[in-house]
């Protein structure tokens, strides 16, 4: 008789829940839109001592601490994004940064059409306000590499001489897209890391939207999670999965110890100069 009372008391409060609940869609939360790759969020502070690991540490040794911890042929960003500019004696291109990331797309809206100048002025503007603002710029803080996946057929200037500066006044070390930039000659005098697939002429009105900011992205044909660890010199760029970039970088900054070593006593043996790389 207990377990007939239980059972039945068991059945009214689901019946009550059931009752309680309206019927739902289950796919009513997929066709809203739905990412399955969560984004992590981190300290500043995390993110700075994880930035102290990779201090110094280049691509190729990046690559082979890859290899050492089961990554092989992962986080290697296609060999055509490259640096727009090279600093052989000081390095200042190659940089260290942990992502944060904008995916813009292609547009389906119109052109803009004849108009006055007023008038596009005002058009340019309310798209640029709407349509393909930069709402990332806020999340930018010292050690960020920003990675944009863009609309790499829209021949389209995303990334210019000026806001690459606001970006670096904000703490930005460097930025990576697979698409294009403009402005691309005072950029390099502006002496801001960029890598890129090459130089685009026009602007982001009329060619591409906003689409997501700080979620997983594609960029060189692997993907980058905000919070990864994005390491850029002249050999391309990589992408270290955060969840194993201290390991690494134990790996990575052993072998540029060996290298190093091994270079300054050839340097020695030669007569060069020392620079920074053996340093």
């Amino acid at each position: 008789m207990r377990t007939l009372v239980l059972g039945l008391a068991v059945l009214a409060a689901a019946t009550a829940r059931a009752q309680a609940t309206p019927d739902r869609d289950p796919a009513a939360e997929l066709r809203a839109g739905k990412g399955f790759i969560s984004t992590p969020v981190h300290s500043e502070e995390a993110d700075r001592k994880l930035l102290a690991l990779f201090d110094g540490l280049r691509v190729a040794d990046v690559a082979d601490g890859m290899d050492a911890v089961g990554l092989q042929n992962i986080g290697l960003m296609d060999r055509g994004i490259r640096p727009l500019w090279k600093d052989a004696k000081t390095f200042r291109h190659r940089f260290v940064g942990i992502a944060i990331t904008a995916r813009y797309v292609p547009t389906s809206g119109p052109p803009a059409g004849k108009r006055t100048f007023e008038e596009y002025d005002a058009w340019a503007g309310q798209w640029y306000e709407v349509l393909s603002p930069e709402p990332f710029e806020s999340l930018i803080r010292t050690g960020s590499a920003l990675v944009i996946d863009d609309a790499d057929r829209a021949d389209v200037g995303s990334i210019g001489s000026y806001n690459i500066l606001a970006w670096k006044a904000r703490g930005l070390v460097g930025v990576v897209t697979d698409a294009t930039a403009r402005d691309t000659d005072e950029i390099e005098a502006e002496g801001v890391p960029l890598y890129f697939r090459g130089p685009g002429r026009g602007i982001r009105p009329g060619r591409n939207e906003i689409e997501s900011v700080n979620r997983p992205v594609v960029c060189g044909g692997v993907l980058v999670v905000p919070g990864d660890v994005i390491v850029a010199d002249g050999d391309g760029v990589v992408a270290v999965p955060r969840a194993r970039a201290e390991e690494v970088a134990r790996y990575a900054r052993a072998v540029m110890q060996k290298d190093r070593e091994g270079r300054r006593e050839l340097y020695r043996k030669l007569g060069i100069p020392t620079d920074p790389s053996v340093r």
